[in-house]
């Protein structure tokens, strides 16, 4: 059964967050909001959860997972950065954009899209994430909580919990986070390509 936590969105009450962090070390899979929809989250070294996010939306082995990470320099670490795109992700983080990059030796294999040694990677602009994020100290692997078969992520936090009590360890009520997903941007060969359009704007680099 899927514990269940409120945490106030604008101040978080640490000894939940404290709490939570613990379940994600100890390998569970949590649901938590971030600034573009709620999303599924677990330890970037744990295989098993992993595999519970594959199995609950039905993901195949060319999906791109995402490493949620606290700020650029974290970034750095997992993916391989250009000067351009450096200042291009500057300018959007935090934000609701994953970027699409090169994967260096820190990342897990099983977590690159592969063919192309890629990761997503992204810097959120929620509270609670970002909360969750500085007390692990690591990113957290993670994946929109879109159900298969929808093009929205759930956003009721009550229903998700009904919904995934038995299939998850933790569900974060944040309040409502919204149901579009990240814009994508395609960072790879270093010329920035929307791949997909999202909650953040990125109209002005289609000129």
């Amino acid at each position: 059964m899927a514990q269940y936590f409120e945490i106030h969105p604008d101040n978080p009450q640490k000894r939940l967050i404290q709490q939570a962090v613990k379940i994600i070390a100890q390998g569970g899979l949590v649901v938590y909001p971030t600034d573009s929809s709620y999303a599924l989250g677990c330890h970037i070294g744990n295989k098993h959860a992993m595999e519970r996010i594959q199995r609950l939306r039905k993901l195949d082995n060319k999906h791109h997972f995402t490493l949620v990470c606290n700020d650029l320099s974290e970034i750095g670490t997992y993916a391989k950065v250009d000067n351009s795109s450096y200042r291009l992700m500057k300018t959007l983080t935090p934000g609701p954009y994953t970027f699409l990059l090169k994967a260096t030796s820190e990342v897990p294999r099983r977590l690159m899209n592969p063919k192309r040694k890629t990761i997503g990677v992204r810097v959120p602009d929620h509270i609670i994430a970002q909360a969750l994020l500085a007390e692990l100290g690591q990113p957290i692997m993670s994946s929109t909580l879109i159900l298969p078969g929808q093009h929205e992520a759930l956003d009721d936090a009550e229903e998700i919990r009904e919904r995934f009590q038995h299939e998850v360890d933790l569900v974060i009520d944040g309040g409502a986070c919204g149901t579009e997903p990240t814009t994508v941007i395609n960072l790879i060969d270093g010329s920035p390509e929307v791949l997909r359009y999202g909650k953040g704007d990125a109209e002005f680099l289609d000129y």
